[in-house]
């Protein structure tokens, strides 16, 4: 179906899993003993934004919420639907995962409106499963899906990052140097991300699964408790991933500044060593007259001697004070 109407996908449910697709006239002439209909929008385009304003008989604040550029997960019971704000994993290509793509739905018993800016494959998913037989029977099954189908697209992202930090963390135990810290960082800004986006999701599926709406029955319910439920352990995954980058960061930390440590260490050892040669050196260089051995053939020797029994001397000392 194209989008340049604003339309992206509209279905007519037959309640036994299968879809039967619709155009702008069939949406505009929509009744209710029709059956269910589900309506995607494209919220950016003038003609979905004209429709959802002025002849889809929505609530103002509900119509207005549909286009909202900016949102967050929540679940709002508004006359005898429930406006509905979620977000999915962006699997677009070339896109982050963790700039999470949101949808905005006002569902009732009889009609769902969906909106999005950027696409979503969890809605093609349910396209598909409608289009084979097997997708939603009705309103409640539909929100319900949509939700676990969004939760189930998170797995992969929350795996992946797992991975990350067991691969990071090996590379911080076998001594990688400071190339890692840039790594370490930015898996820690995609967790934190992600849980900034999850832990409203989760009370939006909490309030969804708990909503006064008669239409949305027992096997919904215990649908969308999955998919709670599901969150809920994807964010203690994300606080684990968290705590664990965050000690790997600081384990690379140590490891940097003990590293550096032993160099300055070693430096100050050999300045210590140097400085006295530096020392009898620079007097015996001092351009006055009578300084020691000038006139002696083997002046240059001695004091060669007398330097090596000096750093010996200090050798020793160093090594009873432990300091080698």
């Amino acid at each position: 179906m194209s989008e340049a109407n604003g339309l992206i996908n509209a279905f007519l449910l037959d309640g036994h899993g299968f879809g039967s697709a619709i155009d702008w006239d069939a949406i505009r002439a929509w009744n209710v003993q029709q059956g269910t209909a589900w309506i995607h929008l494209d919220f950016t385009n003038s003609e979905a934004q004209q429709w959802l304003l002025e002849e889809s008989g929505l609530n103002r604040i509900v119509a207005e919420a549909l286009i909202a550029e900016e949102t967050r997960p929540r679940c709002e019971a508004i006359g005898d639907g429930l406006l509905i704000c979620l977000r999915g994993v962006n699997s677009n290509p070339g896109a982050d995962p963790e700039d999470m793509v949101s949808i905005r739905i006002y569902a009732t018993a009889d009609r769902i409106i969906s909106t999005r800016k950027r696409r979503l494959l969890t809605i093609q998913d349910i396209v598909q499963s409608l289009e084979s037989g097997t997708g939603p029977e009705n309103s409640a099954r539909l929100i319900s899906m949509l939700a676990v189908r969004l939760i189930e697209r998170m797995s992969d992202v929350i795996s992946d990052l797992d991975e990350r930090i067991d691969t990071l963390e090996e590379a911080v135990l076998a001594g990688a140097g400071r190339e890692l810290q840039n790594d370490l960082l930015e898996l820690r800004r995609e967790i934190l991300k992600l849980r900034r986006y999850l832990s409203p999701q989760r009370d939006a599926l909490a309030k969804m699964q708990n909503a006064l709406a008669a239409w949305l029955d027992q096997d919904a319910r215990m649908k969308l408790r999955e998919a709670h439920d599901k969150v809920m352990r994807y964010l203690e995954d994300l606080d684990s991933a968290r705590d664990r980058a965050s000690v790997a960061h600081e384990a690379l930390s140590n490891q940097l500044a003990e590293q550096m440590n032993s160099r300055m260490y070693l430096l100050s050892l050999v300045a210590g060593l140097f400085l006295p040669l530096g020392f009898v050196t620079g007097l015996l260089g001092i351009n006055v007259g009578g300084i020691p051995l000038a006139d002696d053939p083997y002046g240059f020797l001695e004091i060669v001697i007398i330097l090596i029994v000096l750093v010996t001397i200090q050798i020793v000392i160093f090594m009873r004070k432990k300091w080698f």
